[in-house]
Parts: C-alpha cells; structure tokens; sequence
C-alpha cells in the first residue's frame, strides 16, 4: 500500500561563482594556465587585458546594463537561470571537504607508446605454433598485469577460455603454453606467477657456467625465504661458501627486475614534466617577501567589442532574434564578469594564504634549516587568514614555491607536533630527520631494532613510543631491521 508523507531535510547547495572559486583555488600553475585558455576559448567576452583597469572594466559593464538599450529587453524569466545551465562535471556535494581527502596529482604529458600487451602479440604471432595454441597465449597475455605477472588461477582461465572462446581444453595444456610459449617471450620473467618465478626465469636467461649466476639461481630455486627474510647466515652454512661467494650471488639476484613490465604501460607513456612554481619567496634584508608566481596573476577584462554589441541588439525591442541576441552576449558578459571576479578572489586567496605561511614559519625562510621548522597544522593557517580549513588544504594541494633554498612543495611545511624534554614544541619532521639520520649511520650487519631506535632518540631529547617509531619509519618506507640487514 503507497503512504504519502511529508519530510523536512536541511541542504547546502553551492552557488556556481562558489564552486567555479574552489576549482580555481586547487589548480597549480600549469591547470590554471590551461583552463584559463579554455575559457577564454569558449568564452568570447572575456580576453586579456592591456592598459585598461579591471575596476574600468567592471564599471563600464554595470553601465552597459543599466543603458537604455538594456532596459528595453523584455523577458519573463531571469537571465541568471540560464547561465551554466549545464550539470557541472564535478560533485557539488564535495566541495565543502577538505582537500586532503582527494588526489591531484600534477598532470604529466602524455604519448602514445607501445603496451606490453601489444609487444607480447607481436612475439606470439611469429611463433611457430598452431592457432588454438595462439588463441590461448593471447588470453593468457591478455590477463597479465601491468608488472607482467598472471595472477589469476590457470583452472579459471581454463573456464573463461570455454564460455568466452569456445575452446574447450585443459588446465595441463594451459600450463604447457604457459611456460613454453608466454614465458619465453621477451622481457625475461613475463608470465610469472608469483617474485620467485620471476626472478628464476631471469636468472635462467643468464650464463649458466658462471659460477655467482649458479648461486643465485639455486638460492633462489631453493632459500627464497631464507633470502627474503635475509638469514644470510642460514644460507652460507646450507651452501657452505664464503661471505663473499654470497655477496656476488646477491649482486647478481639485486640486477633482476621484479617488475619486467614496468618498461610498458597499458596505454601510454609518461614524460616527465618540469614543476613551475605557484609562489616566489625572497628574503631581503632579513623579511621574508611572498609573492605570486606572474603566470598566476593575469590580467582579465570584459570585452569592450561585445559591450557594444549588446547596446546595439538591445535597442531593436521588435525583433526576437536581436532579443535572443542580446540574452547571449548578457550571458557571455556574465560568465565574463564572473569569472573575471573568481580569478581575483583566489589570486587574493593565494596570497593571503602564502603570507600566513611565510609568517608563520619566518625562521625556516630565513634560515633554510629545517629544525627552524615550526609545527603547523591546516588549521592555524585558517586561523590566520579567516578562511576554512579546506580552503587551505586546496591552496597548499600541489602547489610549490621558488625559495632561496629551492623548489619547495608547500605541503611539506605542515607537520604535528611534540614536545621534547625541555619541554619544547618540536615538529614531528624534525624528529624524522633525526630519525632518518640515525639509521642512515647505523651499522648494516647488525640494524637498529625500532626499542634501539626509542632509546637513541631519547638520548637526544625526544621522549617517543616504539610504536611512534614505527610509524615515523613506515612513513620514511624504511623498512625494519631484519630487512635493512646487509653483509
């Protein structure tokens, strides 16, 4: 049976000058300078400036609309409905979180490159071998990973194989292309179903006769976990060799490659791009002076050619053509003094927010050492400034700036804090350089466990947990002291 009943829910809706700031804000130097140009592609009244203000500009428009000709369009809906009538592309109910919870990444130029997929076809199609036989190391190839591995199970691939292909065979005769065929391809190690496979087939690739290639391929066919697990000791008493016999077999097992389709990518090949700073920071006679990078800064206007033609079509009240003419150019000229008073508002946002930054951290600046370094959290910037904390985060996301001391990522300046036994506020980066210092020192044979770690550290003043520890050294991808064993 159909209820009807009445409910009352509380909503935020964004307006679209708002959300056209925030996607503004969280674009570095190079987006911003490429949707600058879309706009200014797709929008027609807006161009850039030369001489003229931007206040000229902004006054001229307002007249232009209150002008006679303006006055005598004559409509029965509001212009405004009809501006960005379009479902935005990104989510409006997103917008009000904090940036930290999303990724931008900087984006890289792309070309086209060869996959791994299409190199391995290329091989198995000059294979002597009969077609149902290539129709299977296609499929096969087909399910590889962009590291070159087969991860799924080979009776799978047998089913999928019969329901998808029509060919009925056997897990046997899978195997049997598997490693005759796919695995012989190049690069060595493609086809692997798991490290130890990978490694053995490029192992198995190398001279035989030598006597650290032998080694290594026995350890890796037999001690793998000894050697994963870096019981070194384990293995010399098992093999009965020398320390050095050892070390050459690992220097051959550490010129392998764990992931043979790393050289590949599935559809395009990454060029890196050179990082062009959003902020300049220069320090003068001891001040710490922000400022935006020019590319940052453009210089907008609404276009004075499109003004004229509104005044021009407005002034014909008769013909629904000139009508619906001039409703454009309003809109365009709308879109354009929008847009033009966003771009203001976050070039003043970026500054502000760059000067709350640079202030707070004043020493740093100066110094360019890092335990100068203050700890600084989102919110006492936003505390600074006014602005909310996920206005903040949006700055800082993928932004950099030119310092005396380099390329700075802004993101690296915020840390927690803790306090030392002097009672001392110290930012947790500095105890990770500490951190990182004290086990780049320490002896390789014989690793700092992280209870070591806690004692070190507390020697040098900072009181901090074993599990605090770990984490700061997870952070650092350190890896534990079993695994930072060396001979």
């Amino acid at each position: 049976m159909l209820r009807q009943h009445l409910q009352l829910k509380l909503g935020q809706k964004l307006a679209p000058q708002q959300i056209q700031l925030m996607k503004l804000i969280q674009l570095h130097t190079l987006e911003f300078e490429e949707e600058l140009e879309r706009e200014l592609e797709e929008n027609p009244a807006l161009e850039i400036a030369k001489e003229e203000s931007k206040e000229d500009d902004y006054a001229s428009l307002e007249d232009a609309y209150e002008n006679e000709g303006t006055e005598s369009i004559e409509t029965d809906f509001d212009v405004n409905d009809y501006l960005y009538d379009d479902e935005p592309t990104y989510k409006t109910a997103s917008s009000n979180y904090s940036a930290d919870d999303e990724e931008f990444d900087n984006e890289s130029l792309l070309t086209e490159g060869q996959s791994l997929y299409d190199y391995l076809l290329e091989q198995i199609h000059l294979a002597n071998i009969n077609e149902e036989d290539v129709k299977i190391a296609e499929y096969i190839i087909g399910n590889l990973d962009t590291d070159g591995y087969l991860r799924r199970e080979i009776k799978a691939i047998v089913d999928d194989l019969a329901f998808s292909q029509g060919i009925y065979t056997t897990k046997e005769r899978v195997d049997d292309v598997l490693e005759n065929y796919v695995q012989k391809l190049d690069p060595p190690g493609v086809g692997a179903r798991g490290l130890q496979e990978c490694l053995l087939l490029q192992i198995e690739k190398k001279v035989s006769s030598d006597k650290a290639v032998s080694l290594a391929a026995n350890i890796l066919r037999h001690q793998f976990d000894a050697l994963t697990n870096k019981h070194y000791n384990k293995i010399i008493q098992k093999y009965d060799i020398e320390e050095e016999d050892l070390k050459d077999a690992l220097e051959e097992i550490s010129k392998l490659s764990p992931k043979v389709g790393g050289n590949f990518d599935t559809q395009t090949i990454t060029i890196n791009q050179e990082i062009i700073p959003d902020f300049v920071i220069q320090v003068k006679d001891g001040m710490v002076i922000p400022m935006l990078n020019s590319k940052n800064a453009p210089t907008l206007r609404v276009s004075e050619e499109y003004k004229d033609i509104l005044t021009t079509y407005s002034h014909d009240k008769n013909s629904s053509e000139h009508k619906q003419a001039a409703l454009f150019i309003k809109q365009k000229l709308d879109a354009a003094k929008w847009y033009i008073d966003a771009i203001n508002q976050r070039q003043n946002t970026l500054l502000q927010t760059i000067t709350a930054i640079v202030k707070f951290q004043k020493d740093y600046f100066i110094t360019g050492d890092e335990k100068s370094l203050r700890p600084m959290i989102l919110k006492d910037i936003a505390d600074i400034t006014g602005f909310d904390i996920s206005t903040i985060s949006r700055v800082v996301k993928s932004k950099y700036a030119d310092t005396s001391n380099g390329i700075l990522y802004l993101k690296d300046l915020f840390s927690d804090s803790l306090t030392n036994d002097d009672g001392e506020e110290v930012s947790t980066k500095e105890i990770k350089n500490h951190l990182q210092e004290v086990i780049s020192k320490e002896n390789k044979r014989k690793p700092l466990t992280d209870d070591a770690l806690v004692v070190i550290l507390k020697e040098q003043g900072y009181n901090i947990a074993r599990r605090t520890i770990a984490k700061y050294r997870e952070q650092l991808n350190i890896p534990v002291a079993r695994l930072r064993k060396e001979l």
